[in-house]
């Protein structure tokens, strides 16, 4: 065995004693809007970090937890809804986040889900003023605060969305983009991606397909490319989410560190 192949045993060992055991670990609770969908990529890495997951469909009925305090934190993802509609699920859910926020709680919104949290902080959600869209790979652009969070960001992420958000007040900024600026953002120890590092290729080819007829709107890009620009971008992306979720549900607050060690 070579020199650099033991220093890796020896690194992988110390990471796995480091590491909490599977089952003194709280489930993180996944908050889903349509009855077929899946936490993907995001759900088998935070499987591989040890974590179940409590996955929820308040659209379907499921009721959401009056308190975190059994979770671990908690994650919102995407759906074709919008932040602005009417429908009593989607007031409900938007109010919910009051729990993790006032608890401490880590949690992450992916696209929709991010865009309800910048709405309950009292930005707005809205379309592009111009009708443009990101469906497929965009550049963005990590600030000073988002290379404190991860030293390392992808150049380009893969998008699919109508709708962005301002920046909340007290929020901040750790990445920008270019026709929709708020790439991601921080409210203490919740954070909000407008893209989706959560697409695996089985999603992509589902999206691509049922919604072929969104990739003629203005600023979308062919199916075609984002299958080729996949094999360009999505190693680095992947790599991104495995150190952001790490440091994500390290932001534990000081209480719930107590509780866990009665």
């Amino acid at each position: 065995m070579s020199p650099s192949a033991k220093i890796g045993l020896v690194r992988d060992a110390a990471s796995a004693m480091a590491r909490p055991a599977a089952s003194s670990l709280r489930p993180v609770l996944i908050v889903q809007h349509q009855e077929n969908s899946t936490p993907g990529r995001i759900g088998n890495a935070l499987r591989a970090l040890g974590y179940q997951l409590d996955i929820r469909r308040p659209r379907f009925g499921d009721a959401l937890p009056q308190t975190l305090s059994a979770h671990a934190g908690a994650v919102i993802f995407g759906g074709p809804m919008s932040a602005n509609d009417p429908d009593d699920y989607v007031r409900r859910e938007i109010d919910w986040i009051a729990v993790p926020l006032i608890e401490r709680r880590p949690l992450l919104g992916i696209c929709l889900g991010a865009q309800m949290l910048a709405m309950h902080l009292g930005a707005r959600v809205a379309p592009h003023p111009h009708g443009r869209v990101e469906m497929g790979y965009y550049p963005i652009r990590p600030t000073l605060a988002g290379l404190k969070v991860c030293a390392s960001w992808p150049d380009e992420v893969y998008h699919w969305h109508r709708e962005g958000f301002e920046l909340p007040a007290g929020g901040e900024l750790l990445a920008q983009g270019g026709d929709f600026p708020n790439q991601a953002i921080r409210f203490g120890n919740a954070f909000g991606l407008q893209f989706h590092p959560d697409v695996t290729y089985a999603m992509m080819c589902r999206w691509t397909v049922c919604g072929a007829d969104r990739l003629d709107m203005p600023g979308a890009y062919p199916r075609q490319q984002h299958f080729a620009e996949r094999g360009c971008y999505d190693v680095a992306e992947r790599a991104w989410l495995k150190q952001f979720l790490d440091g994500w549900l390290s932001r534990v607050p000081e209480i719930a560190m107590a509780e866990a060690a009665e």
